[in-house]
């Protein structure tokens, strides 16, 4: 069952948030785009990969041939960032009256080191409905914050307030589920739009760490983005927070899937997402 909460954007003087300096994407004069990575975003090894994700997104949305809105967003991983300059090219593919198809490239170095295919849409009224409810979950100020936090520089960049299923405070081989359910918003907090949204979508550990309480290397290799929220529907969730909950379906042979969700506390669903993660023993 949702909660039906009122929510108010906040003013917020978004130039200053570290997120958009580390998104922050200069045209070139060929029409690329060239970006920096982010101390502030940094993993353990390159950086976050939400904020990754978000700057590839973030070249389609500033093209000047974009049509509509975000619809769909799959990325691959092809390598971690290392620290410093990198180019993103966006091309629209195809462009249908109501739909347009992207391919993104993302280098470094003069190596590809993530691919993507973004689809945009002109939106339109129709019958809709969230069959994915949001569930009944305490709210925001009633969840504390984590009594453990991860080390990595991200974590800081969002308040996070797990209900189940947050990071292990013993890591002993005593996980029984893969559940995580979590209220989670930027920090400091900042409006919501699908740049953002693309960066949250990725927050949640990954799922072998919770179903296991073990840490074992791991890397997201490819992760789609479903987005079902238009952007007045983000204008109206503000600086509110999200309620995620993200599980596996199956661990096996190196390779373990994700799904996720994300619903604004008025209960509307804005996003889900599906990722496939390596890990190794």
């Amino acid at each position: 069952m949702a909660f039906l909460l009122e929510i108010h954007p906040t003013p917020y003087t978004m130039k200053t948030h570290p997120f958009d300096k580390a998104v922050k994407l200069t045209v070139q004069d060929d029409g690329s785009w060239l970006g920096h990575t982010s101390a502030a975003y940094a993993n353990m090894v390159g950086p976050f990969g939400g904020v990754t994700a978000a700057q590839a997104i973030k070249a389609v949305l500033m093209h000047p041939q974009l049509l509509g809105e975000p619809i769909s967003l799959t990325v691959n991983f092809a390598a971690a960032l290392t620290d410093g300059p990198y180019v993103v090219q966006a091309r629209a593919a195809r462009t249908n009256r109501s739909t347009q198809h992207w391919i993104v490239e993302m280098l470094q170095f003069g190596q590809t080191v993530l691919t993507a295919t973004v689809v945009t849409a002109q939106r339109r009224e129709t019958w809709s409905l969230d069959e994915e409810t949001m569930p009944a979950c305490p709210l925001p100020d009633q969840v504390p914050l984590p009594k453990v936090e991860a080390p990595m520089e991200f974590v800081k960049r969002y308040e996070q307030r797990p209900i189940v299923g947050g990071l292990p405070e013993v890591w002993d081989a005593s996980g029984h589920s893969s559940l995580s359910q979590l209220w989670v918003r930027d920090n400091p907090p900042r409006p919501l739009d699908f740049v953002s949204l693309t960066a949250i979508a990725d927050i949640f550990f990954p799922r072998v760490f919770i179903r296991r309480s073990t840490h074992v290397p791991v890397g997201t290799v490819s992760m789609t983005v479903y987005f079902h929220a238009n952007g007045q529907q983000l204008t109206d969730t503000g600086t509110g927070y999200l309620l995620g909950q993200a599980r596996a379906q199956a661990f096996r042979n190196g390779y373990f899937d994700q799904t996720s969700q994300l619903w604004n506390e008025a209960g509307i669903l804005l996003v889900t997402t599906h990722q496939v993660v390596y890990y190794k023993e």
